[in-house]
């Protein structure tokens, strides 16, 4: 029977924790940079060429585009590892969604009576879960930086300040839109690609053959574009974080 269940679904548990099929594909995704970047690592060379050519230079457009944002080269070179590692992370769990096998490979079970399948595989971003936690540490993240960057005090200013009554409501309201990122990022990033996971399952039920292909590339599309989204708006809020309130 075919379900769409809005939650990830328990494939087994370790010591009473369950281990969800977001949670599988999460896992995957971090073994993956893990062997990706070990084998960049041990074939860096100081004259580049090949594959290192190629990410060394888009290293350099990202590092340009954060120049527009930050001001300043230093400032992009110090967040950058940041930055990207939200959009990678992102991006691939985004992707890894797509791949063959994910969503159309796992067991069934007798769920209220009823048979139901549980893929062993869906996209990491398909769980609240997972987006809610990646949006708390973008925002904590930027706060932990811009208290780094210009000190606690001149931070907190930005928040509570009680030199008139206008700067005091307008900076309750910065403090609250802080807990309101937090939603967005996440509603944000869970609704595009769960509502994309939806319309892959419905139109590979309806038509298996030939007709998903064009929305599998829209997803393609869809992933990039979400992962872009969230990495720039960490980094503008990070930008607006690390400079001085005037």
């Amino acid at each position: 029977m075919l379900e769409i269940s809005i939650g990830a679904e328990k494939i087994f548990e370790v010591a009473g924790f369950p281990i969800t099929n977001t949670l599988l594909t999460t896992w995957m995704v971090v073994g993956f940079f893990v062997v990706v970047s070990q084998l960049l690592v041990r074939r860096l060379q100081l004259v580049p060429a090949g594959i290192q050519s190629v990410f060394e230079a888009v290293i350099e457009g990202v590092l340009g585009m954060m120049d527009g944002v930050l001001g300043e080269r230093k400032r992009s070179e110090k967040y950058f590892p940041l930055i990207a590692t939200i959009f990678l992370f992102v991006i691939s769990s985004n992707w890894f969604g797509i791949f063959p096998g994910f969503g159309s490979i796992g067991f069934n079970e007798i769920y209220e009576g009823n048979e139901v399948f549980i893929p062993f595989f869906r996209s990491g971003a398909a769980d609240l879960n997972f987006t809610l936690a990646l949006a708390i540490i973008s925002v904590i993240s930027v706060q932990f930086l811009g208290i780094a960057a210009i000190g606690f005090f001149k931070h907190a200013k930005k928040y509570f300040t009680f030199k008139n009554p206008i700067e005091t409501f307008v900076g309750l309201l910065e403090f609250i839109s802080e807990i309101a990122k937090m939603i967005s990022f996440s509603f944000r990033l869970f609704g595009n690609v769960f509502a994309g996971e939806v319309l892959l399952i419905i139109m590979g039920f309806l038509v298996p053959y030939f007709v998903p292909v064009p929305f599998l590339f829209l997803e393609l599309f869809v992933g990039f574009i979400q992962a872009l989204v969230f990495a720039m708006l960490t980094l503008v809020f990070l930008g607006m974080a690390v400079s001085e309130h005037h």
